[in-house]
C-alpha cells in the first residue's frame, strides 16, 4: 500500500492525500506538480526514476487506511538535473 506522504520532498509542499498534484517514482519519493515537472524534469533526484501522479485513495479506504504523516524534506537534492 502506498503510503500518501504528505509533502513534497524540494519545496515542502503540503500535498494531502487526495491532491491531484503530487507524484512519485517507484520508491514513492514524493513531489508536487511544480517540481517534478519543472526543476526535476520529471526526474527522481534521488533515485533517477519516472515521476508520475500518485493515485488518490477512495475515501472510505483512506479512513481505513490512513496517508503517511511523516514529512520528508530534501531541498539539496532537488537542484536542476543535468541532462
Amino acid at each position: 500500500m502506498l503510503q500518501l506522504r504528505p509533502g513534497c520532498e524540494c519545496c515542502d509542499k503540503d500535498l494531502p492525500p487526495n491532491s491531484p498534484d503530487a507524484r512519485i517514482c517507484s520508491f514513492e519519493c514524493t513531489f508536487c506538480r511544480d517540481c517534478a515537472e519543472g526543476v526535476l524534469q520529471s526526474k527522481c533526484p534521488n533515485c533517477g526514476g519516472e515521476l508520475v501522479p500518485r493515485p488518490r485513495r477512495p475515501p472510505d479506504k483512506l479512513a481505513k487506511s490512513p496517508a503517511s504523516t511523516e514529512r520528508v524534506f530534501k531541498p539539496q537534492g532537488c537542484a536542476p538535473q543535468a541532462n
